[in-house]
């Protein structure tokens, strides 16, 4: 992945407009089958970023739960998206001030409230505590904690685009032999066993590989798009995000 930042075409302008933060910016719209359609989206992309957060402050995986679900749910109530059109930067840094403030000013207030009184969103916690339990690492900050989450659930969205695109273009055989050229690894066969289980010349396969890099890239792009202000924030971003997975 080294080499992602100087490989990465720019998008255009016109699919900038179109995408960035349009998650954020539908959940704030006057119609309610918008903005809750939105809002789910916007929760199962980040929640458990948000999560794993709140886990490594100290709290248990039940009130981790809570205040996850809770943040979400004031999010609208609140009407805290209205100030995203006027906000600068990056949805992921706007994103963490308000959990942030969230915790120190209103989770004290909401204790008061049923459990799970603010759900939004369904989301299966146990395997989230399990995939917390797993990566989390003891020396690192919650904020850390938080940046590595956020990198990789903007990894694991461009690759379900990816493989939704491939499978519908390409084919799901095509995309699942060659995906392990999407992390650097080598393929258990060697490209001529390969060719010959995809009736493909050596040549075509490598070529193939190249260009599933290539289409990955441009994914990864517009999925960070969507979390940044302007279009020369995005190499910035990219940078970060890099840099969050070492």
């Amino acid at each position: 992945m080294s080499s992602t930042r100087d490989e990465l075409a720019r998008p255009s302008e016109a699919r900038f407009v179109t995408t960035h933060w349009s998650v954020v910016l539908a959940a704030r719209g006057l119609h309610p089958s918008q903005s809750t359609q939105a809002l789910e989206l916007l929760c199962k992309t980040y929640w458990f970023p948000l999560y794993a957060f709140v886990r490594r402050q100290g709290n248990s995986p039940a009130d981790a739960q809570d205040l996850t679900q809770e943040f979400f749910a004031r999010l609208l109530q609140r009407e805290w998206l209205k100030t995203v059109a006027e906000a600068k930067g990056k949805f992921r840094t706007y994103l963490l001030v308000l959990l942030k403030r969230f915790l120190a000013d209103e989770w004290d207030r909401s204790c008061a409230q049923k459990r799970g009184a603010g759900r939004v969103f369904s989301v299966d916690w146990s395997a989230a505590e399990n995939l917390f339990s797993q990566q989390a690492v003891e020396h690192l900050t919650p904020e850390r904690i938080f940046e590595q989450r956020w990198a990789l659930a903007l990894l694991d969205r461009a690759y379900t685009e990816l493989q939704r695109e491939y499978t519908e273009q390409e084919g799901a055989e095509l995309f699942e032999a060659l995906r392990f050229a999407l992390n650097g690894s080598r393929n258990s066969l060697p490209y001529t066993e390969l060719a010959k289980r995809l009736k493909m010349t050596e040549g075509a396969v490598k070529v193939a590989a190249h260009r599933l890099r290539q289409r990955f890239r441009k994914v990864l792009r517009g999925v960070i798009s969507e979390t940044v202000s302007t279009p020369d924030e995005i190499e910035e971003e990219l940078r970060h995000l890099l840099l969050a997975l070492i």
